[in-house]
């Protein structure tokens, strides 16, 4: 059993038992192996490692997914517990021919997901409709794999003390949420030297004390009171499976996902003037003319784990971002989003300039801006109202007005921008509003939400 919307445009999720179930787990698993052997038909004895996150549904789910694969004749390594980028790491330490992470990522408890992996790529919009296809053909194939398990956790803490060395004498707050980032991260940390204090690092799938996205405010408050309270430089939260990052500095002040790509993109054009760096349509102006005026190429391009990752790997950029906290370092590291990855960057360079993260902003121009605003709605409707905001502003006479419609609508004021899209991971319409005044932000935001309201 399952619902056709959960093929979704980057990955496969929805919610548990309603939308997909044990038996869908199991011809996810015989798809996947069908899936990879027509992607690799010169390659014999297959191999693929499976992830999972700390949600109650995902070590049942495992099972049949990997019986699935292993009566397809696949070698699978079961990894355990652990974050979607030690599940991306795998494919690159382990050299396997895919991989497929069991999450939910911040979506609330019931739901839960596959971000899946071919090779070392993890895939989206058409691939995934492809592997659909495998499965409602029933286009398996049979043979006699095995399933071990795999203790992946040595080879990545070693590979990051070999990269970062010592960090030591940094004060920080790590918030792992009750999500996967608990099972490694303060080893992780401690391996390079810092010794955080951690907040909710037992993984608990019911996520009993705030909701695990360190991207919206309200989840930060434990985080923001911990800073305060010890005097840290910064604190540094991690969502359900730990590929998105949130931060507050040491004032206990919330940094924008675009914000905080502004510091790393500042850090890596130091080294790599003129390069490429990869944004997507959320983030403010200001982060892309920050990134021109320090000498590198701002991209701006579709929302997407998936989609900014190939963005970034067809247009060989050292470093690419979303505004939702998933960041991207392919200058020292493999170029998927790995939060307490991103987090062992700031540390560094906190270490390194001997700056807070105000002082890392300087120069960086002021705005009036909402943060990205998440409207629940239907799946239909969010569509329609993408639609609708479109139908008003592409019709537009003012010179003023330019409209991109690369993902949503983004519409360019003389004095601000607005955006309206349609999120692909759930029943929910995203919007974001800025402008260099007060009365452009209202005036911008209004303009939309007018078209906006009379549909939800």
């Amino acid at each position: 059993m399952f619902s056709p919307v959960i093929f979704r445009e980057y990955d496969i999720r929805g919610v548990y038992n309603e939308q997909f179930d044990l038996d869908f787990a199991y011809d996810l698993g015989k798809s996947f192996s069908s899936y990879v052997a027509k992607k690799t038909p010169n390659k014999k004895n297959l191999r693929v490692s499976i992830g999972y996150d700390a949600r109650e549904s995902s070590t049942a789910i495992v099972e049949k997914l990997s019986q699935g694969m292993k009566e397809s004749g696949l070698e699978v390594y079961i990894l355990g517990l652990v974050t979607t980028p030690v599940c991306y790491f795998s494919t690159f330490q382990m050299d396997l021919d895919g991989a497929v992470m069991i999450t939910g990522s911040h979506n609330p408890p019931e739901y839960n997901g596959f971000k899946i992996s071919l090779g070392k790529t993890t895939i989206h919009g058409e691939e995934i409709q492809a592997l659909k296809k495998v499965m409602e053909q029933k286009d398996f194939i049979s043979g006699t794999g095995s399933v071990k398990n795999y203790d992946i956790a040595p080879e990545y803490l070693e590979r990051y003390k070999k990269e970062f060395g010592d960090l030591k004498g940094l004060k920080v707050v790590l918030d792992s949420g009750n999500g996967a980032g608990g099972s490694i991260i303060r080893r992780l940390y401690n391996t390079v030297g810092l010794y955080p204090e951690i907040l909710f690092e037992q993984p608990d799938g019911n996520f009993p004390n705030h909701h695990p996205d360190p991207t919206v405010e309200h989840n930060l408050v434990d985080l923001k009171k911990k800073v305060l309270e010890t005097g840290a430089v910064c604190g540094i939260g991690f969502d359900g499976d730990a590929d998105r990052i949130g931060v507050v500095d040491h004032t206990g002040k919330m940094i924008y996902g675009d914000e905080l790509m502004t510091i790393f993109a500042r850090d890596v054009l130091q080294t790599k003037k003129g390069a490429k760096i990869v944004g997507d349509v959320k983030c403010s102006d200001r982060m892309y003319q920050d990134i021109a005026k320090n000498g590198g190429e701002p991209i701006m391009w579709k929302t997407g784990h998936s989609l900014v990752k190939e963005k970034i790997k067809i247009e060989k950029a050292p470093f690419g971002g979303e505004m939702s906290g998933h960041i991207f370092f392919a200058d020292r590291n493999y170029g998927y989003d790995d939060a307490p990855y991103a987090g062992l960057r700031l540390c560094e360079i906190l270490v390194k300039t001997g700056k807070t993260i105000p002082q890392l902003l300087e120069g960086l121009p002021s705005s009036f801006s909402t943060p990205e605003i998440r409207i629940d709605t239907t799946e239909e409707k969010k569509v329609l109202i993408v639609e609708k905001v479109k139908e008003k502003f592409s019709k537009s006479t003012d010179k003023d007005i330019k409209v991109n419609l690369i993902d949503g609508i983004r519409i360019s004021f003389a004095d601000g921008w607005a955006l309206a899209r349609s999120s692909n991971t759930q029943p929910v319409l995203v919007v974001r509003f800025e402008s260099s005044t007060a009365g452009g932000l209202a005036r911008i935001q209004d303009s939309v939400m007018s078209v906006v309201n009379q549909y939800l």
